[in-house]
């Protein structure tokens, strides 16, 4: 049984796999993850394996619990992937980034894959149908795009992304809405079709925490799986426990 536990910017997700199933998980305050790792240890005494990703490196000190069960496996730079890493800077590559490309490594293997994740930053990761990973791009993530809107102009406020959307923005909040909403989906829709073009036979994962707001704006063609970053992570820890 494993326990997978990733450290975001905003937030910490820990969830508990029997196998590829999984059996349950949690959004978390970074504070919270040593009483949660205990509640889980209680709850799952069969946890025998660990992994702990953080894309914020050295400033996040693993908890002490976290070393008293079981094998604990640290995603870095070292840590061995199930793809081949073409990237050119490879210890700069994020570790969600990583643990992304090695989900579809594990679902897709054989095809050409983007993974799409909107979260803090919106990701791009292509790993080819030679289980290659290339690369991908990053941009702004939906919330940054309107914090910037506020923080960089004098009059404008700070908006959380509306539910109902409008082409032509009739007030202020309405045009920025319009501007963000549209402009982010409009940017996905564009790079997946640059993809497509170049690339045949495409699977497209969409993933992250405005996945859904976003993927009810997109066209069909995309797949949704909020799970994907833990899949991948559980799979990175399943791959180095049988190497």
């Amino acid at each position: 049984m494993n326990l997978i536990i990733d450290v975001g910017n905003s937030f910490v997700k820990t969830a508990v796999f029997q196998g590829d199933d999984l059996l349950e998980k949690e959004i978390i305050e970074k504070p919270e993850l040593e009483k949660k790792i205990k509640k889980i240890f209680q709850e799952y005494p069969e946890i025998d394996q660990k992994i702990i990703s953080s894309v914020s490196g050295a400033s996040f000190s693993i908890p002490e619990t976290l070393y008293e069960k079981g094998d604990l496996l640290e995603l870095n730079s070292s840590t061995r992937l199930p793809f081949e890493n073409l990237y050119a800077t490879p210890n700069t590559l994020g570790n969600d980034r990583k643990a992304l490309v090695a989900a579809a490594s594990k679902y897709f293997k054989n095809y050409n894959v983007l993974v799409i994740d909107a979260g803090t930053c919106l990701t791009y990761d292509f790993k080819n149908d030679q289980n290659q990973y290339l690369g991908g791009a990053i941009s702004p993530g939906l919330n940054m795009r309107f914090r910037a809107l506020n923080s960089f102009t004098a009059n404008l406020p700070l908006l959380s992304p509306q539910e109902e959307g409008e082409l032509i923005g009739s007030s202020t909040s309405g045009s920025m809405n319009a501007g963000v909403v549209l402009g982010i989906c409009r940017e996905i829709e564009g790079t997946v079709l640059e993809y497509s073009t170049h690339h045949k036979d495409l699977k497209i994962i969409f993933t992250g925490g405005d996945a859904h707001f976003l993927s009810k704006r997109l066209k069909n063609g995309i797949f949704a799986n909020s799970n994907f970053l833990l899949e991948g992570l559980n799979y990175i820890l399943e791959f180095n426990n049988n190497q």
